[in-house]
């Protein structure tokens, strides 16, 4: 390869990482932001609900588009489908910025819906192009490893930097406070969407025309099973840092600490999902995906359970802002935030074990994955109907409504340890 190429492939290369970081960036600023409708909607039996209908409607974006980007991929290619992800990205946030010049929630929710589109598509390409871009095998598999630490990157500090922005208290703040944030999305789209359509991208091999299908993905009972965890993870990755934002910063448990800790704390969990990434990779090459999945199901089911039964009985030393200060906090939060560890390697370990044996299905039961992904926006608002519903019988609403989160870990446990077996070795995959 000519230093030319050489320095285009590397540009191309930090491009595609920034998208990786957009793409949780983009999707983590669905919780924090909604807290702050949810505010305006104070009073309302469903305030809690109301305020996670915008994460629900990015992700509900995704069981519209998980199908339809992958056929886009398979007829455009991966230039056109990035370039046409980051333009959706870019329309996505400005909708949700004049959400906030118009002080309309519809006009917000619109703006989500979009972002979601960009962010299914950007997942669909971000990947396979980075392996794409690595030449394939060991050095492709290692920039996706490094693509998956900034998303997680990313993903901490979203909700840090809207809680800074917001400040102490939302009493009176609109989207309109955190326009910092998404000046910065916007620019960043712009940014990546220029070097990209500069850059010469090759394109991989398309599927052979010729290939039969006999049977589809759901005739494989461990791949049905495996949509279903993926479904249910997704919803427990999202909800349990964003319940833990509104549960941290809700004064009728008189804890009286403000959005701007409660966001940095939430994003602790973020963080620590980003190391949990560093270890799993680290460890990878000689733990099965059963075992591992099955370990941290286990372990993120204790961590629960102690969390929703400790409550505010006792607290913890924890950091509360960007120079590590420290501050009693609930034991229940450093337990909720620990989950992270856990769920950091459950979706590699699902998706290998879902596609194992699946052969010339593969690419299909990948379309299928985008769509289940869904599992993001609903999960949160059951759970927040469940909290809406606990905090009217005077309970602690948003701890006890970790029991839903708290089902859905385990039937991850079950996937991993017995539905994870493929049955069905007698289907033709070549």
């Amino acid at each position: 390869m000519s230093n030319t190429n050489r320095t285009l492939n590397i540009i191309t290369i930090l491009a595609m990482m920034f998208l990786y970081a957009m793409i949780a960036f983009v999707t983590n600023l669905a919780a924090p932001v909604g807290k702050i409708w949810e505010n305006s909607f104070e009073g309302s039996a469903n305030a809690s609900l109301l305020g996670m209908l915008g994460n629900m409607m990015n992700f509900l974006a995704y069981l519209c588009m998980g199908i339809p980007a992958g056929k886009m991929l398979a007829r455009v290619g991966y230039k056109k489908t990035a370039l046409t992800a980051i333009a959706v990205g870019f329309c996505g946030v400005l909708v949700q910025y004049l959400s906030g010049v118009t002080t309309s929630f519809i006009v917000y929710l619109i703006g989500a819906f979009i972002g979601g589109f960009s962010v299914c598509m950007l997942n669909t390409v971000v990947n396979p192009m980075l392996n794409l871009l690595g030449g394939g095998g060991n050095k492709g598999n290692q920039l996706n490893l490094i693509g998956g630490t900034i998303n997680s990157l990313s993903a901490s500090l979203t909700p840090m930097l809207v809680g800074a922005l917001v400040g102490s208290s939302l009493a009176g703040k609109t989207i309109a406070d955190v326009n910092l944030v998404l000046y910065i999305a916007m620019a960043v789209f712009v940014v990546v969407f220029l070097i990209i359509w500069a850059m010469p991208i090759a394109e991989p091999q398309r599927t052979d025309a010729n290939t039969v299908y006999e049977r589809s993905p759901w005739a494989f009972r461990h791949f049905v099973l495996g949509t279903i965890a993926i479904f249910v993870y997704v919803g427990v990755e999202i909800s349990i840092p964003a319940t833990l934002i509104s549960y941290l910063s809700n004064t009728q448990y008189g804890l009286s600490i403000s959005f701007e800790t409660a966001g940095f704390i939430a994003g602790l969990y973020w963080l620590l999902m980003l190391v949990g990434r560093f270890i799993g990779s680290a460890i990878g090459g000689k733990v099965s995906s059963k075992a591992m999945v099955t370990c941290v199901s286990i372990a993120a089911i204790i961590l629960i359970i102690c969390a929703m039964l400790v409550g505010n009985n006792t607290s913890v030393n924890m950091p509360i802002n960007w120079s590590l200060q420290m501050a009693p906090m609930p034991m229940a939060a450093l337990l909720l935030v620990l989950c992270g560890l856990c769920t950091s390697v459950m979706w590699g370990s699902i998706f290998n074990l879902s596609i194992e044996g699946l052969g010339k299905y593969t690419a299909a039961a990948s379309g299928i994955f985008m769509m289940m992904v869904v599992g993001g926006g609903i999960v949160p608002l059951i759970q927040s109907a469940v909290s809406d519903a606990c905090a009217q019988t005077g309970g602690q609403g948003y701890l006890l409504s970790y029991i839903v989160p708290l089902i859905c870990v385990a039937y991850i446990l079950f996937y991993g340890a017995w539905g994870s077996k493929n049955v069905n070795t007698d289907i033709p995959t070549e």
